[in-house]
């Protein structure tokens, strides 16, 4: 049945064109856009100028920051990524976090910003009075490896959870090591130290901007525990429950209705890591003068955060000049949809995981690539490391993705590998011209998909400025994908090599290099490799 409009819906759309009517009129863009045109009940189509549009591309060109302006308020960020556990290898849950944590630290220093990345390391307590305790007892080897290490923390924790004296013996070796006993410290700190030598050689792997210096592990806050405690008693905060030091945030509750706490101290005078996440706020927001602060986490600490941010702005840490943000993620799913793990159900290392991915790479790069073996070894890492990277900070991180070899290494569809490619074909053109595009070129609109890749060009500010608005780091990778969509378009359409003048050919080779420049600077910012060559 067809559906008939009434006088009263006529008449609004002639009241909302007159309207639209009254904006046109009252526009003055003669420069930046054409008549503009009103359509249906009211809409207002607005086309940008070509004079506009090849100006902002020959200023494009020569500017470093292809338009992305620094913030003229900058911020003074800490942020928490990464933060694997001392003596045991990395895996795959943590990759999530040192990706998008990377990806963040890149875009807000770009920003204008300055940032100071540190990685909570889970290195204190109990864990470790266990695992020393049973060193001691296999005979301390200083040549033992990260490997070693995690077999050792396995047994370590069967004999605690068995043997009640060697659970005592552990506890009093986590006094010891707390009071800074001299052979206690000299075990952890080579437990320590192998572990950096393992974290490190995975962020080298993975192109991941931490370093030793960026260490801030649970230890570091031990000094400052008792003193936090005591700030929050002054201020009133506190309370006892079950003969524990606790803070009862307002607004938080269990599924029974009864007020959840957070322990700040235990029954028997020790801490954790709700005393450590409060220290660890008024660490960097008093001692450090730190304005935002940033974790990246996963989404399963979401109530966990609400509440040691409510603790703190109780107690004065956090003001409203302040930001606090838990920047939580979603898992990475196998294919089966369940967590991502080995065929026989075991935790997937982390070293394991990138090293299949650039073994995977190699095969791709060798069958279509024309370059020598050691040039085929780096693009294959690139791509191999782009691509697990990729995969990761193209979905929108508060949500679960699906790890797929397949999908993730397809030189088509929303992949690294297709970015690459778009990227390396854009700088064989310009090779093959013989010619290098210069600044001052004249850039010619003549086809749409022509206007279409220069309209694409140009969004790079707004999307930068969108992935650090929201800590997301997809936006910036949807609009990369995109611009080599639209690339692959002009690319069909727009003949460069064969133009039907030198004016033309001159205009394609600037907009071929401008879109290099996009591809790569964005994918600089995710912290994926852009090999000129593939």
């Amino acid at each position: 049945m067809q559906r008939r409009h009434g006088p009263w819906q006529e008449g609004r759309q002639a009241a909302e064109r007159e309207v639209a009517a009254a904006i046109v009129g009252a526009l003055d863009g003669t420069d930046l856009i054409v008549e503009p045109e009103i359509a249906g009940p009211g809409f207002i189509n607005l086309t940008l100028t070509d004079t506009w549009l090849t100006t902002q591309m020959e200023g494009l060109f020569s500017d470093p920051r292809l338009g992305v302006e620094k913030t003229e308020h900058p911020r003074r960020i800490a942020i928490d990524y990464s933060s694997p556990n001392v003596a045991k290898e990395m895996h795959v849950g943590h990759v999530r976090s040192t990706i998008i944590g990377d990806a963040l630290v890149r875009l807000l220093r770009f920003h204008g910003d300055e940032v100071i990345p540190h990685n909570h390391l889970g290195d204190w307590g109990t864990p470790f009075g266990m695992l020393i305790e049973h060193l001691i007892d296999q005979g301390f080897n200083a040549e033992h490896s990260i490997s070693d290490l995690n077999g050792f923390y396995q047994e370590a924790r069967k004999k605690f959870d068995a043997d009640p004296d060697f659970a005592e013996r552990a506890r009093l070796r986590v006094v010891k090591l707390q009071s800074g006993d001299e052979e206690t410290l000299l075990l952890w700190n080579e437990l320590v130290d192998e572990s950096m030598r393992h974290f490190m050689k995975v962020y080298q792997m993975l192109g991941i901007g931490l370093t030793p210096e960026d260490n801030y592990g649970e230890s570091f806050y031990n000094p400052f525990l008792a003193d936090t405690v005591d700030e929050l008693e002054q201020k009133g905060l506190t309370e006892i429950s079950d003969g524990a030091v606790c803070v009862f945030p307002k607004g938080f509750f269990n599924r029974d209705g009864d007020p959840l706490p957070l322990i700040i101290r235990k029954s028997d005078g020790g801490y954790g890591y709700m005393s450590t996440d409060l220290a660890t706020v008024r660490y960097w927001t008093g001692e450090r003068g730190a304005t935002d602060l940033l974790y990246v986490v996963g989404t399963p600490q979401s109530q966990h955060f609400a509440m040691v941010f409510a603790a703190s702005r109780d107690a004065g840490w956090l003001t409203p000049d302040h930001n606090a943000v838990h920047v939580n993620f979603g898992s990475i799913l196998g294919e089966d949809g369940k967590m991502f793990r080995t065929r026989s159900g075991d935790t997937i290392k982390l070293i394991d995981l990138l090293d299949e991915a650039i073994h995977r790479a190699a095969a791709l790069v060798q069958e279509r690539s024309e370059l020598d073996e050691a040039d085929q070894a780096k693009v294959a890492r690139a791509v191999g490391i782009g691509a697990i990277k990729y995969a990761d900070l193209s979905s929108d991180r508060e949500k679960d993705y699906v790890f797929s070899w397949e999908k993730m290494l397809a030189t088509d569809g929303n992949t690294a590998a297709y970015l690459q490619y778009a990227n390396a074909r854009t700088l064989s053109i310009i090779r093959k011209s013989g010619q290098t595009p210069q600044p001052g070129t004249p850039v010619i609109l003549a086809e749409k998909a022509e206007r279409d890749l220069a309209l694409q060009l140009i969004q790079l500010p707004a999307a930068v400025q969108s992935a650090i608005d929201g800590y997301t780091p997809h936006k910036l990778a949807t609009y990369l994908f995109d611009t080599a969509t639209a690339f692959t378009a002009f690319f069909e359409k727009c003949p460069v090599l064969k133009a039907e003048s030198d004016e033309l050919r001159a205009s394609r080779l600037v907009l071929c290099a401008l879109t290099s420049k996009v591809l790569t600077m964005g994918l600089d910012l995710l912290g994926i490799e852009a090999p000129t060559r593939l």
